[in-house]
């Protein structure tokens, strides 16, 4: 469709000097200091959607603890740690995120979700867990997280190493929409204003076929949208995957 790459260049035309700030290094050190502030209010909002999604989701959680009873659980790209109050109490948590200044509003959700007990908190990409061991985790938890990492597949393969056998990752995911829908056209025509906004994010990113093609032992995954459906991260996958 060759609209697409002419409404593109429009976009990114009139997005030059953030593009020029960017290729400078300026926009990036502002916005990893800005998106925090942003994302407190919001996941707020986001969370008030999907709440009854993410309690059906995460109901199962404990079934994955492992022998000793205690569930250990890694979840990548915290963030403000709106996840916390979904978790089981007594679970051992390790948190990572490649952007430090989300800190404080991780230490201030943690303060409000006492039933956790922090063991890690870890600055680091998804891309790169070198320092959480092999087979240590009963459960990976990432949410909203694979739409904006660099390189999808190194994420995955680091959640299967990480992971003990029989252990589970647990995703939620704005993903692309159906190639033939409006949705998809505006998804592709707003990525790269999106971008730059959302830290990297990604509005058409087939994250199904990439987990479809990780070695999980299976796989339990279903669509669903999120109000307001005519915008262009409203589609989404859930779910869980086995080692």
């Amino acid at each position: 469709m060759l609209l697409i790459p002419s409404l593109q260049r429009c976009v990114q035309l009139l997005l030059l000097p953030l593009h020029v700030l960017a290729c400078l290094g300026f926009w990036d050190s502002f916005y990893k200091k800005v998106f925090p502030y942003v994302m407190a209010k919001v996941a707020a909002i986001y969370n008030h959607k999907v709440y009854r999604r993410k309690q059906e989701l995460f109901s199962n959680l404990r079934k994955f603890a492992g022998p000793s009873g205690q569930l250990m659980l890694l979840e990548i790209g915290t963030g403000t740690g709106t996840n916390f109050q979904f978790y089981p109490p007594g679970c051992r948590l390790t948190c990572t995120d490649p952007n430090p200044n989300f800190r404080k509003f991780l230490l201030k959700s943690l303060s409000e979700n006492q039933h956790l007990k922090l063991e890690r908190l870890v600055i680091a990409s998804g891309e790169d867990l070198h320092q959480i061991p092999d087979g240590t985790m009963d459960v990976v938890v990432c949410t909203l997280v694979l739409c904006s990492v660099t390189n999808i597949k190194k994420v995955l393969m680091e959640v299967l190493r990480v992971l003990r056998l029989g252990g589970a990752f647990y995703f939620l995911e704005h993903v692309a929409a159906d190639h033939s829908s409006w949705t998809y056209f505006w998804q592709k025509v707003c990525d790269p204003v999106w971008k730059y906004f959302g830290d990297g994010c990604s509005l058409s990113r087939e994250t199904e076929k990439e987990l479809e093609k990780t070695n999980f032992s299976e796989l339990n995954l279903r669509h669903m949208h999120v109000t307001p459906y005519w915008i262009p991260s409203s589609p989404h996958i859930i779910g869980y995957a086995v080692k």
